[in-house]
């Protein structure tokens, strides 16, 4: 074997073994570990409904192993196993339910597929995280050496010229490879890298806070979209209720058994729902454009299933307990993980206040004929290295390494912030869905009364124990009574979707 191919395997072998040397010594790795910040977690969520009561505890005398098995029994108990820690870590949360268990309603079901797939703002969301996996994939490549490889032929002729030797042609061929490679002695690319990671995660999560969002979007979208049919469905039964009372009350004035001012007190009843038709309707093809723009769709006609009344929804919410929180929501998750990225890139920033240390090595073969390009004494190598330790910056590291610091500590201050209006929210919905469906059930009530008073006093309108009046105020109560119930009805399933999202529900595919 030619000396000059030995020497060029030398070469090689000992740049390989650098190269697993160093990655032998990570753990000179400038800049703070990251640790999860402390924060303040209430015990319970207020406004969420009482614990279940414990399961009954047996009698000292019952649970008193005997003096026989004892020892066996105590064997076989694992320590600080009580049981209070185990149904606490087993307490159920809404949150935790996927979302078609949550909705049940098959048509927004199929809504929310839909949406699933086509809604930009989802799949805004999801290029994001292929650029943050670019990124990641260029950050990372700064630990590795560059290694390029060339060739080259140049042919010159250099003609002759006064006083000085003839003409003459030179001809130069070279084949080759080099190297350059910056040793991460101190971290630099390491943390560069575990910056990159955690973007990477943080726009993951910021996906599934999107699509938490989204579910949540659609649903109350669809569920103020059955409220507005529900009242408009009201308004033609009660328009089409008092468009026959008017023809009654006409009739009794033509027979001199009712006045003018009756028929006028009719009229008035009859405009006022029909006036109310077109405003809902107007409602209904505008939340109909909503849903479509949700869907990722032009605006058009939405489907319908269930009816407001009909949707399934339990009267107790359970919402867990309050520290599994800041592992269910997206928007948690994401502030940790750029909190983690501005951790690391202190380390970045204090990485240039130390050398950097780079390798450089050519190797390959220069010959002036080809035919000898590999043959004889045409092989060539070099190898080095240099060090660059900076001196004078003018404060550009230092101040590098304080804004690096400013921004972790922001980012610290986020995550605790974000912590504290999810437990604000929860508590919010909460609070919110058990008074809705207390007003609700007052609504209820409320309709029943004005129901039966309006139904009395048109019975005694036409009995002639009463004016029109009368009738036209207990008409308009219930009229109001009604609609105001199907908004009841609506904002307590809004106030449930809002528990929902809340408890970082909806982002499980």
């Amino acid at each position: 074997m030619k000396p000059s191919i030995v020497r060029l395997m030398i070469f090689l072998l000992a740049v390989i073994a650098l190269y697993v040397a160093f990655f032998l010594m990570t753990g000179c790795r400038v800049g703070p570990n990251y640790q999860r910040p402390q924060v303040d977690i209430p015990g319970a969520y207020r406004g969420a409904p009482p614990l279940p009561p414990a399961p009954p505890q047996q009698s000292p005398s019952q649970s008193a192993p005997q003096p026989s098995q004892a020892p066996a029994q105590q064997a076989s108990q694992p320590a600080g196993n009580s049981q209070p820690q185990a149904a606490q870590s087993v307490e159920p949360s809404i949150g935790d339910q996927k979302w078609w268990e949550m909705f049940q309603d098959p048509q927004l079901q199929d809504l929310i597929r839909t949406a699933l797939k086509q809604n930009y703002d989802l799949r805004i969301a999801a290029t994001r995280i292929l650029e943050a996996q670019a990124q990641l994939g260029i950050t990372r490549a700064e630990q590795l050496p560059t290694i390029a490889a060339g060739a080259s032929a140049v042919n010159q002729r250099i003609p002759r010229q006064k006083n000085l030797p003839p003409e003459y042609e030179t001809s130069s061929n070279s084949v080759g490879a080099s190297m350059a490679w910056e040793l991460d002695f101190w971290g630099k690319y390491r943390r560069a890298t575990e910056a990159a990671r955690a973007s990477l995660l943080a726009t993951e999560w910021a996906r599934r806070a999107v699509t938490s969002t989204l579910v949540s979007n659609v649903a109350a979208a669809y569920f103020e979209l059955r409220a507005y049919d529900l009242q408009l469905e009201i308004a033609k039964q009660t328009l089409a209720s008092r468009q026959e009372s008017l023809e009654l009350t006409k009739s009794l004035a033509d027979g001199g058994a009712g006045t003018m001012l009756d028929v006028r007190q009719a009229e008035q009843l009859v405009s006022v729902a029909a006036a109310t038709i077109p405003d809902l309707e107007r409602r209904i093809q505008q939340q109909e454009n909503f849903i479509s723009t949700l869907l990722g769709n032009n605006p058009g006609p939405v489907a319908r299933g269930m009816k407001l009344t009909e949707q399934p929804h339990s009267p107790e919410v359970p919402a867990g307990i309050p520290s599994r929180l800041l592992e269910r929501r997206p928007d948690i998750r994401q502030a940790e993980a750029e909190l983690m990225a501005a951790n690391a890139q202190i380390g970045v920033a204090r990485a240039a206040y130390f050398p950097q240390i780079t390798l450089t090595a050519n190797s390959g073969f220069q010959s002036s004929a080809l035919t000898s390009l590999f043959t004889g004494p045409a092989g060539m190598w070099n190898f080095g290295g240099t060090l660059a330790q900076p001196v004078f910056e003018g404060g550009r590291i230092r101040s590098g390494v304080r804004l690096s610091e400013a921004r972790q500590k922001e980012m610290m201050l986020t995550y605790q912030q974000t912590i504290q209006q999810a437990f604000r929210g929860v508590s919010d919905a909460l609070v919110a869905y058990q008074k809705n469906r207390e007003y609700r059930q007052h609504e209820e009530e409320l309709v029943r009364s004005a129901q039966d008073a309006a139904q009395l006093s048109e019975d005694r309108y036409r009995g002639g124990a009463t004016g029109y009046l009368e009738v036209l105020t207990n008409e308009t109560n219930a009229f109001d009574a009604e609609l105001g119930l199907a908004q009841a009805q609506a904002n307590e399933l809004l106030s449930l979707v809002e528990i929902y999202r809340n408890l970082g529900g909806g982002w499980e595919l």
